[in-house]
């Protein structure tokens, strides 16, 4: 089937930060004023794009990427500020929201004890016209909120067991008489679910509304698979290759790589595609209308899997022994074409790791921009698509993503003739150790970033460590270890450092 190519991207740049990295008083960054100042900075740096990493809610390891919904947002981003203007929280109990901590880090531990509470309160006083506003927000999202808000409220009573291990085997599997009598059981907890999703998503696109009318846009992401204990996989097994009983027959990952010699073993169920075709993929594609409603295009993580995927045994203990399965390829992307409007740039495609012909055919047919990340450039013997001379103009190119160092903690960690080579590569004059410098204005970061603005690629994104000088201690994530990420925040005074006049200038010069 013959489609129109997606509109490709302009000339333009932008800066990779999640919402919870923000600045703030409240242990994490919002979708408050801290939100509006930073599309205020992208717009004066003269910025087009603002990329976030997925909105789901996070695992008890704090990760975006292994939600329990494909639909729902982090509650944590609300902004206490917010319901306080609403009448909804107190002027005291806003102060208490306060974290006295480190404003370094996102303090999840703090605030799985203290916000839910807070919310809870917030609920308790709702106005007539925000439970109507409530009512007609579940009525617009009926296809994933009631579903989700009652998984939640299941869970809880389940004390928190993954649904396949529910003791109420009829809940597990959904018969219609006991989805109805727990529907009556939990109305109270359901609306407090929807109220939080409510608050969420209107907070959000209030924030996005101010950055379109900037001229900034969001690149949102979405993880390519959902986790098995997701209200998603409760709702829709068919869709997900279970066994009987609910566990996963094989699971999802990627085989050893430069992350991890063992592989990534992911354990998220794989798709039953086939079972998705039969419907047109409709889940699929109401999650990508959900996606491009609150983003203005959305990253598309490991996309290489809807060329062919790494399938490993469900009792595997690494990602070794795994395999190499078809995914729907075209077959999905013609349906993705049909239901959406490509009169502008929706859809970026992660295509890093593992790359054969199978995924670059693909990712010409769909006309989707790749990936590339200069840190990849300087640790591989000769040439490779990583140097930016070698960037095609369909191409969104990093620095380096939420899975690298950061560029300063790169440079220390590269081999001495690496680094001598990527400092000749960039034009950098390494005379002395001023390259160690960091801060907003390290000089080695900065004609890493110089290099970037300079390449083919039509979009240049720099995540806000790199802006900042960070060292490798703000690394946002490490593959392959499961604790001690996603806590990376930054400080209202990093950001105010920033010289945005050279970003500015760097824009003009290179005709971002």
């Amino acid at each position: 089937m013959t489609h129109q190519k997606p509109a490709s991207f302009i000339r333009s740049s932008g800066v990779l930060m999640h919402i919870s990295s923000l600045p703030g008083d409240y242990g994490i960054g919002t979708f408050g004023k801290k939100a509006m100042d930073f599309v205020d900075f992208l717009s004066t740096a003269g910025c087009t794009y603002w990329q976030t990493l997925p909105f789901g809610p996070i695992d008890s390891y704090n990760s975006p990427y292994q939600s329990f919904s494909a639909f729902a947002g982090n509650p944590f981003f609300i902004d206490p500020e917010l319901l306080q203007t609403q009448g909804l929280i107190t002027r005291e109990e806003l102060e208490n929201a306060r974290y006295n901590g480190s404003p370094w880090s996102s303090a999840f531990e703090w605030l799985r004890e203290t916000r839910i509470p807070l919310f809870r309160k917030a609920y308790a006083r709702c106005t007539p016209e925000i439970k109507t506003a409530m009512s007609e927000f579940c009525d617009q999202q009926a296809h994933w909120l009631p579903d989700y808000a009652l998984y939640l409220a299941i869970q809880s009573s389940e004390e928190g067991r993954d649904w396949i291990d529910w003791e109420n085997k009829d809940l597990k599997n959904r018969q219609p008489a006991a989805i109805k009598k727990a529907q009556e059981h939990y109305t109270e907890e359901i609306q407090f679910q929807i109220f939080l999703q409510y608050q969420f998503h209107s907070q959000w696109m209030t924030i996005k509304e101010y950055a379109n009318k900037k001229g900034i846009q969001i690149i949102g992401d979405i993880p390519i698979y959902v986790a098995l204990q997701s209200a998603d996989v409760w709702k829709h097994q068919s869709c997900f290759d279970l066994d009987e009983n609910g566990h996963p027959n094989h699971v999802a990952g990627v085989p050893p790589d430069y992350f991890c010699t063992d592989g990534q073993l992911w354990g998220n169920p794989l798709y039953n595609w086939e079972a998705m075709a039969k419907n047109h993929y409709q889940w699929w594609m109401r999650r990508l209308e959900h996606a491009l409603w609150l983003f203005d295009t959305v990253r598309i993580d490991h996309f290489r899997a809807f060329s062919a995927y790494w399938s490993v045994p469900g009792d595997a203990e690494t990602a070794r022994n795994g395999e190499w399965l078809p995914g729907p390829s075209m077959k999905f992307f013609d349906e993705v074409f049909k239901q959406f409007d490509f009169s502008k740039p929706r859809i970026i495609a992660e295509d890093l790791g593992v790359v054969d012909d199978g995924v670059r055919t693909l990712l010409e047919d769909t006309g989707f921009p790749g990936m590339r990340v200069m840190q990849f450039a300087f640790i591989e013997d000769g040439d490779n698509i990583h140097y930016p001379h070698n960037y095609a103009s369909n191409t969104v190119a990093y620095t380096g993503t939420h899975d690298n160092d950061t560029l300063l903690g790169y440079l220390w960690e590269l081999a001495p003739g690496q680094r001598d080579y990527a400092f000749d590569y960039i034009n950098y004059p390494c005379l002395d150790e001023a390259w160690q410098q960091g801060g907003s204005d390290s000089p080695s970061c900065h004609a890493f970033i110089r290099c970037l603005w300079q390449s083919p690629a039509k979009v240049a994104i720099v995540p806000i460590q790199d802006l900042c000088g960070y060292g490798g201690d703000t690394k946002m994530n490490r593959p392959g270890r499961a604790e001690g990420n996603w806590t990376f925040r930054t400080t209202e005074e990093s950001l105010q450092s920033i010289d945005t006049d050279w970003l500015r200038e760097l824009n003009r010069i290179y005709k971002r």
